[in-house]
């Protein structure tokens, strides 16, 4: 599956866009897109991938997320009878609605917030699970309405985590993200075997050092450092469903074990054994 900016075709003039129940948990969709995402899932335990945050789930999840903050589908992987209710707040809502009327100053807040990701907690989603459900049967005003009460619930809630430290900022810029697609389709498809400067610079129609430039200045990384990190990112899915520390090292593209734990232990803080041993 390509990591990929996601385009979201509506043609409605509602600054929303409701799907109810989704599914694609079949399917590794790690995108990112302008709209701010609310997600209410229920029914099963999964990976909740947001940013550069990595945790799982238990029995449900209540998250909002940020405008191009890229995420995980939250049911990947699931195989019970769930129940996901994914809501899209459009940047016009903000722009032309939050930000004109004072009234609504919590929820322009709210949805500044989000830049960290947000993870609520067992009462909020007991609270607002129930009517995030049935908004897909509610007639347009009482959908309307209904929205805005539970981003003004959301908005008053202390039951929530922040799942990164600091303001998630996506580094991909409007005019590159063709290129930085077609560049994450490509590790997608081959981050498990051994990728050459050569190779993925000719895949981009450009030379090595024009490749490296490019890449180093649009990421801030080099590009293996940048291969690393996507490979263990894989690592930690593959712990987390269950594979051993070895499977996981081979699995992603390491061809070394006691490598695979060095560069593991740099980018997470933790070897790799340690991590799944809190997870799972």
């Amino acid at each position: 599956m390509k990591v990929q900016l996601e385009t979201i075709a509506d043609k409605s003039d509602s600054p929303f866009r409701l799907l109810h129940s989704p599914r694609l948990n079949d399917l590794f969709f790690w995108h990112f897109h302008p709209e701010f995402e609310l997600v209410f899932i229920e029914g099963g335990s999964a990976t909740r991938h947001v940013g550069n945050h990595i945790s799982t789930f238990e029995q449900s999840d209540l998250v909002l997320i940020g405008s191009n903050i890229p995420h995980l589908n939250f049911d990947y992987g699931m195989q019970t009878n769930y129940t996901h209710e994914v809501l899209h707040l459009k940047q016009n809502f903000k722009e032309k609605v939050l930000d004109v009327y004072p009234e609504l100053d919590k929820l322009r807040k709210l949805l500044k917030l989000s830049e960290f990701g947000i993870a609520f907690g067992e009462k909020t989603k007991t609270e607002l699970g129930p009517l995030l459900k049935e908004l897909h049967a509610l007639e347009p005003f009482q959908f309307f309405q209904s929205v805005l009460y539970v981003l003004h619930n959301l908005s008053n809630s202390t039951d929530f985590e922040l799942l990164h430290k600091s303001p998630y900022k996506n580094p991909f810029k409007q005019k590159n993200q063709n290129r930085l697609r077609k560049i994450h389709a490509f590790l997608e498809e081959r981050y498990a075997s051994k990728i050459s400067l050569n190779e993925i610079a000719s895949h981009c129609s450009l030379s090595k050092e024009a490749f490296c430039r490019y890449f180093k200045k649009e990421t801030g990384a080099t590009f293996f450092t940048f291969l690393n990190q996507y490979r263990i990112s894989q690592a930690k899915r593959l712990l987390l469903s269950g594979h051993s520390v070895g499977e996981a090292c081979f699995a992603s593209g390491f061809e070394s074990l006691s490598y695979f734990n060095r560069v593991f232990k740099k980018v997470v803080e933790e070897n790799p054994s340690d991590f799944k041993k809190r997870f799972v």
